[in-house]
This record gives C-alpha cells, sequence and structure tokens, in this order.
C-alpha cells in the first residue's frame, strides 16, 4: 500500500495511474471523498483530511510501504511561505510518529538554492524541513511543467505564444507531469536506498522548441515571444494571480532566465523525460475534441 498526496491533481493523479498499473494498492488523502469517487472506483483507499492536519497525514501513513508527499501549489503565498512551512510541519509531525519505509517528495529544480528563486523557495524550505528525519527519502526535483504551456492551444491561433521565458531560445529544464508520475511510482515500488538523494527530472528544452512543438499540433506556424518584463504583474493577474502578489511568481521566472533551473547539480541523479511537449499538446488537443 502507498499513500499519495494529491490524488486529484496533475502530479499525484499520474503517480497513482503508475502505481494502479503496477497492480499496487494505493491509499489517497482527500479533503472530500466525494470529488474523489473516480479514485475509489479504482481502487483507490480514501482517508479524509488534508494536509493542514498532522493526525489526519499520521493516519493516512499508517502500514503503508512508501509515501508520495507534496505541497499544495499556491502561486500567491502569504508572508516567509506560511502556508508551506505550516504543511511541511505537520508532514514531519507525522513522519516522526508513524515513520515509513521510505518517501518520495515531490520538490523542483533550483530547490539546492535557499534565496533568490521565488516560488520555488517554498519546495527548498520542505528539502530543508525533512533533512532531520532519519528515513530513507528521494527528492524529485522536476523540470517545469510542459502542462503549463497548455493556455497555448487557446491563445496561440494568431502564431504567437507569449512566454516568461527570456530569451526564448535559452534552454532551462523541462518535463511532463506523466513523467514525473513515472518516476514517483519507479521510486516507491522500486528497490529500497539509504538516506536522501536528489533526482533531477526533466531535459533541457526552450520556449522555442515548445512553441514550435505547439506548431506541429495546431498545423500553425507558432513562434514563442517573451513577454516584456514591465507586463509581467498584468500576465499574472490574467492568469488568476491576484493584483500585487505576483513577485514570487516574477522572481521564480527571472531564476529560471538566470539559469536556476539548469541540470547538473553536484551530488545529483538525473532521469530524462520521455514524454515531449508535443505529447503534452497532443494529448489536450485529443481530450478536448473527444
Amino acid at each position: 500500500m502507498f499513500l499519495v498526496m494529491g490524488i486529484t491533481g496533475k502530479v499525484g493523479g499520474a503517480t497513482a495511474r503508475h502505481l494502479l498499473a503496477q497492480g499496487k494498492k494505493v491509499r489517497a488523502l482527500v479533503r472530500d471523498p466525494a470529488k474523489a469517487a473516480s479514485w475509489a472506483e479504482q481502487g483507490v483507499e480514501l482517508v479524509a483530511g488534508d494536509w493542514n492536519d498532522a493526525a489526519a497525514i499520521q493516519r493516512a501513513l499508517e502500514s503503508v510501504d512508501g509515501a508520495f508527499l507534496m505541497l499544495p501549489p499556491i502561486w500567491a503565498p502569504g508572508p516567509n511561505f506560511k502556508e508551506a512551512k505550516g504543511v511541511i510541519a505537520n508532514y514531519v509531525e507525522a513522519l516522526t510518529k508513524a515513520p515509513v519505509p521510505r518517501v518520495v517528495a515531490l520538490s523542483s529544480m533550483g530547490a539546492n538554492r535557499t534565496s533568490g528563486m521565488g516560488l520555488i523557495t517554498a519546495l527548498s524550505l520542505l528539502e530543508q524541513g525533512f533533512r532531520n528525519l532519519t528515513l530513507p527519502i528521494a527528492y524529485v526535483r522536476a523540470g517545469g511543467f510542459y502542462e503549463n504551456f497548455l493556455y497555448g492551444l487557446h491563445v496561440a491561433q494568431g502564431g504567437a505564444l507569449p512566454v516568461f521565458y527570456n530569451p526564448t531560445n535559452r534552454k532551462s529544464t523541462m518535463v511532463a507531469t506523466d513523467d514525473i508520475g513515472a518516476e514517483i511510482a519507479t521510486l516507491l515500488s522500486g528497490p529500497a536506498w539509504s538516506g536522501h538523494r536528489a533526482i533531477e527530472l526533466g531535459s533541457m528544452v526552450s520556449a522555442d522548441e515548445v512553441a514550435a512543438q505547439l506548431g506541429e499540433v495546431m498545423k500553425l506556424d507558432v513562434k514563442a515571444v517573451a513577454v516584456p518584463r514591465a507586463d509581467w504583474p498584468g500576465a499574472f493577474e490574467q492568469f488568476g494571480i491576484p493584483k500585487g502578489q505576483s513577485g514570487p511568481a516574477e522572481a521564480m521566472y527571472e531564476a529560471v532566465n538566470a539559469g536556476g533551473m539548469d541540470l547538473g547539480i553536484e551530488g545529483t541523479e538525473h532521469v530524462p523525460g520521455a514524454t515531449s511537449a508535443r505529447d503534452v499538446f497532443a494529448a489536450a488537443q485529443k481530450a478536448a475534441t473527444a
């Protein structure tokens, strides 16, 4: 039995699908079991609760063979990442009371840095918070999600894909969420290890390459166009970030553009992505027209 946090999201869902495909039993901690009914129908054991409740996490951890843990994605975090710190403290408390044979934690490229990474700071705090746990822990430092470009299927009809990557031909680490789920499932069900390890997951890809692959799917000539820096706050508002709260997101992309998510950090392992941006766009387009 493996605990999967965030099962109703992209990475948690991908992890659960891969584990179920291996014939493994899966447990999930969910705030509203009714919203996860489709998972229960697939045999997933649902435990009511969420990551803001250490006791609920502890219950979900009882007697599992391994656990996938992640932070809730928050694009407009409170001061000093208070939400992330609260969840991390709950995880540490629960894991101390209910230790498990292995933990896989979703982290990010750039989490090795303790400052200057904007939103990625939350994942750095996660790794730091788990540092004193003596359990076998693997930090999956994923690249930027290809799924974050899916807005392009709607906005690139005129041939332009607006991006925060600048210059657009500079490569950074990117990956598909299905590849993240596959790697997490492999780590949970594969050979045991001791100590803590960090795995860089993804391949170096540029926004220009992503735009070209989007164009192949849309059968259009699509070019990546860097959003002017002065226009970032307004652009983030269009993505749903409240006015005046886009600072951490802006800092993250500034760090990415400065090389903060490049592969090759000393002491890490590397697993390349198997899924391309083209694959992600094609699957989303097929699903939208089904």
